[in-house]
């Protein structure tokens, strides 16, 4: 599994955006190596993170390359003070169970 997570200051949004961004999040849940997300916003820095994760490396790489988010990417200064993207491999995830609709829950599940 891996996570790409892109963490990034708001800036000004405009009807371009409003046009990409949810074409980019469809173009990415609609891959079949996608595994789920989340979202955080921090209230003391003002970032927001988006965390997608990924079965294989080949959906990130495909999302790379769609043509919406190569769009966005040249664009990003209208929307954006500042980036920052991590791609990890995610090698263990655990937890009590609650949470087991993570993404990353079916990787180690609690013994019975």
């Amino acid at each position: 599994m891996y996570s790409s997570t892109f963490i990034f200051e708001k800036q000004q949004y405009d009807a371009e955006f409003d046009r990409l961004d949810p074409l980019i999040a469809a173009a990415a849940r609609a891959h079949p190596d996608f595994a789920g997300e989340e979202y955080w916003e921090n209230p003391y820095n003002g970032r927001t993170c988006v965390v997608y994760y990924w079965h294989a490396l080949g959906g990130l790489q495909a999302l790379m390359r769609d043509p919406q988010h190569i769009e966005a990417k040249r664009q990003y200064r209208r929307w954006y003070r500042g980036f920052q993207v991590v791609i990890a491999e995610v090698v263990r995830a655990y937890g009590d169970g609650h949470f087991a609709d993570h993404p990353a829950a079916i990787m180690n599940p609690l013994p019975a």
